[in-house]
């Protein structure tokens, strides 16, 4: 699942728009689009969306024994 995947189920499961949650992080949906396509949505802007939507969200690396190194939000 691409990150643009994601957001977009998220707006699903939110009942949000795309151009809503745009607005909600302060980017035009034009801008916001081309960098869902490009693939370089950044993770402060993850972090963001997570914020604005009061959901958690986490990156990490996942060791062989399953430990899990990460950031949390929330």
């Amino acid at each position: 699942m691409t990150t643009s995947d994601m957001i977009r189920e998220l707006c699903e499961k939110q009942n949000i728009s795309l151009a809503e949650l745009c607005r909600r992080i302060g980017q035009t949906p034009q801008n916001f689009n081309k960098k869902l396509q490009r693939g370089t949505v950044s993770f402060e802007e993850m972090m963001k969306i997570a914020e604005v939507l009061d959901v958690g969200y986490e990156q990490a690396f996942v060791l062989p024994d399953g430990e899990k190194i990460s950031i949390e939000h929330k």
